[in-house]
């Protein structure tokens, strides 16, 4: 299994204050050798962040490895992330070093983090607080020294009160916090971010250089990005690779984006509500059609928990 991550782009400036602010905590934080938890939706960069404090830390010219721990098979997360002796198991044909040991010097980034079985988490909060890696099959420790930084999309404290997430690996992980806001919440950011994916978008397919057109940026700026910058991302690859000439026109973009456009009703002076009215009737609506249940309206609305119960204390209801 390859374990490089790609570099963070060093020429986005961030025109959200948000973001500005998160990147300034993320340089302050890279001076640290602490661990870190990144949290936030799925989709909003946070890889792109554990990178960009790894590129700002007296670790960058070592290692930077990320691994998403809820695409490795179950079997296999051990060995993956700790390695295995020749033997250990049926398949071992050599020894195998793992992704810690692979880091040495440098940052491992654990993605997805929430989804790793119990056992695996007894084995990491190991490592953790004795900074040492047995392999599997082993009966030898292994001193490592690598930084540790790690993401979620879930509610780790509601992981913990439901025995799915061990409350001191939750605190050894949680040194230094980092949330990242939806792309919803930054939309400032959507020129840049347009820009500088599709660039990338266009060296990764090797395609000559294409604009978009007026009219697609467009549709692009009013598209709400549930799917935060990953779909952002998605989007431009998908029309990238429908576009036939040197431009991206809207009926090159995805179904989803171009319906989103086609149903926005047209507003005239007298119609037009303020967003955060139009979003707060949302989501009450929402938690109403969900009977209450916090989770469930999360998880149909595709944010995440604790996002909710921020809007809802906004909007002066019990969370």
């Amino acid at each position: 299994m390859s374990y490089a991550a790609e570099p963070a782009p060093s020429n986005i400036r961030p025109r959200s204050t948000r973001m500005r602010e998160l990147l300034e905590l993320a340089e302050t934080v890279a001076r640290s050798e602490s661990t870190v938890l990144l949290t936030g939706e799925s989709g909003v960069g946070k890889e792109w962040v554990a990178r960009f404090i790894h590129d700002h830390s007296p670790r960058r010219r070592a290692a930077f490895n990320a691994v998403n721990c809820g695409a490795l098979p179950t079997a296999l997360i051990e060995s993956e992330l700790f390695g295995h002796r020749r033997g250990a198991f049926t398949g071992a044909v050599s020894d195998h070093p793992g992704l810690f040991e692979a880091s040495h010097g440098g940052t491992v980034f654990l993605d997805e983090v929430g989804e790793l079985p119990l056992d695996a988490q007894v084995k990491l909060l190991r490592v953790l607080q004795e900074r040492e890696i047995r392999r599997v099959g082993d009966t030898r420790s292994r001193a490592i020294d690598v930084r540790v930084i790690a993401a979620t999309n879930i509610d780790l404290q509601e992981a913990i009160q439901t025995k799915r997430f061990r409350s001191d690996l939750f605190y050894r992980l949680n040194v230094l916090s980092v949330h990242l806001p939806p792309l919803r919440e930054r939309l400032d950011d959507l020129p840049e971010l347009i820009d500088t994916l599709l660039r990338k978008v266009l060296r990764r397919s090797s395609r000559p250089s294409t604009r978009l057109t007026d009219e697609a940026v467009a549709c692009l700026l009013d598209y709400p990005w549930p799917g935060n910058v990953r779909e952002l991302e998605n989007a431009l690859e998908h029309a990238c690779a429908i576009a036939a000439g040197a431009e991206i026109d809207v009926s090159d973009l995805p179904d989803s984006i171009r319906r989103y456009a086609a149903d926005i009703p047209t507003a005239t002076s007298h119609s037009i509500r303020p967003l955060w009215q139009i979003e707060r009737d949302y989501i009450l609506a929402a938690l109403r059609a969900c009977n209450g249940n916090k989770q469930r309206t999360a998880r149909a609305l595709r944010i995440a928990q604790d996002t909710l119960y921020r809007k809802l204390k906004q909007y002066r209801e019990p969370a």
